[in-house]
């Protein structure tokens, strides 16, 4: 069978079969015709002609470009490929399933310190004193993402009633679908409280379609707000401000969960609270909280 035509195929089974999301299943098709390119040039077209030695080779030759989640996430295509070709009698799984994936370098997320914080606040504060509406509604968005330490999906998911301006919680739909029901702080209460009254009525345009009026947060235009503009408006925040990471909205959420295990909060809570399936996803934050205070004892220590 020609490689092309099993990998259109393969990317179909996903799609219809395993409800694998369209970004995911595109991300497979181009990996999978990548291999197809490349062994083209190597004169193999068929799959019962691919063999360990040709998925390395293309592997290597990739590694010169490519970062290595980038590489892992090839090699995860590569072998669920040659998996169904082997179910479906097309070719053997040997070759794909004996090529190892490279082992992702680990970095240590990005965390704001209690004076960065306190400056940002200070700042949209500042902002969100006059009349503009959007100003309002960033401040609320900043504090909404530090306060319940929510994905940004999750936030711009938002509708009216998932707020419980009572008992100060948010409800949110998580990965998988699942919702889950996570707390808020009273500044950030103030801060919803003053969109909700003032800002969020002035971004809301007129004639919107209904199946928009009840989203939480708003853009510009009065459309529901996006991801991207979040992501833009984070990353204005914190281009001045020293640190390595990504300058993303999960900055705020893994700040969230750093600050509540050097409060002392319990890992399983905060595990609760992020919405991680696995407990082991959530210890990365006790790493953080670790290398902060070795950074601090490193500093402060007269004999360190």
């Amino acid at each position: 069978m020609r490689i092309d035509a099993a990998i259109d195929a393969f990317v179909r089974q996903l799609t219809l079969e395993r409800g694998l999301s369209p970004q995911t299943a595109r991300a497979y098709r181009g990996d999978l015709l990548d291999l197809a390119a490349f062994a083209e040039e190597a004169g193999v077209a068929d799959t019962g002609a691919i063999d360990l030695e040709l998925l390395r080779d293309w592997q290597w030759k990739a590694s010169e470009r490519l970062a290595k989640s980038s590489l892992a996430r090839r090699t995860a295509a590569v072998r669920g490929f040659t998996a169904w070709l082997a179910r479906t009698g097309v070719a053997n799984a040997d070759a794909g399933l004996r090529l190892r994936s490279p082992k992702s370098d680990k970095h240590l997320p990005r965390v704001l310190t209690r004076p960065q914080l306190d400056g940002l606040f200070a700042e949209l504060e500042g902002r969100a004193s006059g009349s503009d509406p959007v100003a309002v509604r960033d401040l609320a968005i900043i504090e909404l993402l530090y306060a319940s330490a929510i994905r940004v999906s999750e936030l711009t998911g938002l509708r009216l009633g998932d707020v419980d301006r009572t008992r100060l919680t948010v409800r949110v739909l998580g990965k998988g679908g699942k919702e889950r029901v996570v707390p808020f702080g009273v500044p950030a209460a103030h801060a919803l409280d003053r969109y909700l009254e003032h800002g969020r009525a002035a971004l809301l345009a007129d004639g919107i379609d209904t199946l928009f009026q009840d989203a939480l947060f708003l853009g510009a235009r009065g459309r529901p707000l996006t991801p991207r503009t979040v992501y833009q408006l984070v990353a204005s925040l914190l281009a001045d401000l020293p640190g390595s990471g990504p300058a993303g909205p999960h900055t705020f959420r893994h700040t969230a969960a750093t600050h509540l295990l050097d409060g002392g909060a319990d890992l399983r809570a905060v595990q609760e609270l992020l919405g991680h399936a696995s407990l082991a996803t959530t210890q990365i934050y006790t790493h953080v909280s670790a290398e902060r205070l070795r950074s601090a004892y490193a500093t402060a220590h007269p004999r360190a």
